[in-house]
């Protein structure tokens, strides 16, 4: 998951302070003791004096007698003059810590300060073995971390990694702390790690992190590298909600929103029915009156039809007036065959990209096609609305792979972010490939 809870993080400290009693050095009582202890290996040099007051100290927490643990740990601490006695100190303050909290049944352990202490003191040590230092670092990133305190959180992490301490969560710790620090870039390249080292391994990696990804490139004003990983996402995730969260956001929100014209926004409202993410009344009633305005009456039919059909549009009020529009206007036109004919023998390339855009709204996919190649042939004043369209139209026809060639030609600017959205949904074979306003009933999608 892109972030443990609290509950789960309290676990992992608890669980890494908890095996230190066990680790830490026997701090022996008398000479003969020490001699014992001689045979074991190298040990620490402590005073007589020290030992006097952790070797009981250590004895009461190892029984779990805390509250005389906790008097003899705070005259051990005083007692301690050199780097091996405040090591020895340090880790019995740590072990206590953690064995009061258990005793208290804290649920989060990260958030409390009073562990943030003992280990710094065991950080700092230059006694503090090096294996044990990687596990101390990262739980102290994980404190700074819960506290907001990105950057030093991110420090600790890496004091960890260098230490050679391994954590499942580490990667995905150190990704967020650097987006949190301000390092979108740097943070989102450590989430792209995770997930190819997924992918290699045959795994599936989680959607959160695809969606946190999003989210944070997003703020950037990279808009490439955004819907870069907006492709990833509906790729490895292509449900309709998705599908719909990347239609709004990309166009009908944000700086894009702004730059597109009416004929764009049906281009995003197409792509919401193929992917069955038109989600409810607004949805289509918009998407219809869009049509209309752009005398597209037999595509704005549908889209009534459609929505009367899925139960999300009432047959009454907007729709019957919508409704009567599309029937005036489709009575009211003339025969799109002459108009093709004309089309074909103009000089400009205009009128064939108009008469192309009326059959893309009919389902007449390959009269389009012809059609808009005309367009393209002979010049028309917005070649990439046209390019876009003709993948549109191609896309809906099955010819998905021409499709995919023809958004690439789109160039760059709010044309290329639909184009991208529809090459994706091109390239990943997701949805039906129908007809843009008359697609199957869909699944239920989200509302907003």
């Amino acid at each position: 998951m892109m972030k443990r809870t609290k509950t789960a993080l309290a676990a992992a400290l608890l669980a890494g302070t908890a095996g230190l009693v066990a680790a830490q050095p026997a701090v022996a009582k008398d000479k003969k003791d020490q001699q014992a202890q001689a045979q074991q290996g190298p040990q620490l040099k402590l005073s007589a004096d020290f030992r006097k007051v952790a070797a009981p100290a250590q004895q009461a927490l190892n029984s779990g007698d805390l509250a005389t643990a906790a008097t003899g740990i705070t005259a051990t601490e005083a007692a301690a003059k050199t780097d091996d006695e405040k090591y020895i100190a340090a880790q019995l303050r740590l072990s206590l810590t953690a064995k009061q909290q258990q005793a208290a049944g804290q649920t989060n352990a990260a958030g409390d300060t009073t562990l943030a202490a003992p280990l710094d003191a065991l950080i700092s040590n230059p006694v503090t073995p090096k294996d044990q230092l990687g596990k101390y670092a990262y739980l102290r990133g994980t404190i700074a971390f819960e506290q907001k305190k990105y950057a030093d959180a991110l420090g600790y992490y890496q004091k960890a990694q260098a230490a050679g301490y391994q954590d499942p969560d580490m990667p995905l710790q150190i990704a967020k702390a650097k987006v949190e620090s301000g390092d979108v870039p740097g943070g989102v390249a450590e989430i792209d790690t995770v997930i190819k080292k997924d992918e290699a391994s045959g795994q599936k990696a989680p959607e959160d992190l695809y969606r946190y990804a999003v989210a944070k490139m997003y703020t950037t004003n990279d808009r490439a590298g955004t819907l870069n990983w907006v492709q990833r996402w509906l790729q490895a995730y292509p449900s309709a909600k998705n599908w719909r969260t990347a239609i709004f956001v990309f166009g009908f929100q944000g700086p894009t929103a702004a730059q597109l014209g009416k004929a764009q926004k049906i281009d995003l409202y197409r792509l919401m029915s193929v992917t069955n993410a038109l989600a409810d009344e607004g949805d289509y009633l918009q998407y219809a009156q869009y049509c209309l305005d752009l005398g597209l009456p037999d595509e704005a039919k549908t889209v009534l039809t459609k929505g009367k059909a899925s139960g999300k549009v009432p047959a009454s009020g907007t729709y019957t007036s919508l409704n009567g529009l599309a029937q005036k206007q489709i009575a009211s036109e003339g025969s799109l065959a002459s108009l093709a004919t004309k089309a074909k023998a103009s000089s400009s390339g205009d009128l064939a990209s108009q008469t192309a855009d009326a059959y893309l709204g009919q389902d007449k996919y390959a009269e389009a096609i012809e059609l808009y190649k005309v367009g393209l042939q002979k010049g028309v004043k917005d070649s990439n609305l046209v390019n876009l369209h003709l993948g549109i139209a191609e896309a809906l026809s099955g010819d998905k792979t021409s499709a995919a060639a023809q958004f690439d030609k789109v160039q760059p600017g709010p044309d290329k972010d639909v184009a991208t959205l529809w090459k994706t949904w091109a390239t990943t074979g997701t949805g039906p490939a129908t007809t843009a306003a008359g697609a199957a009933t869909p699944a239920a999608a989200p509302a907003g």
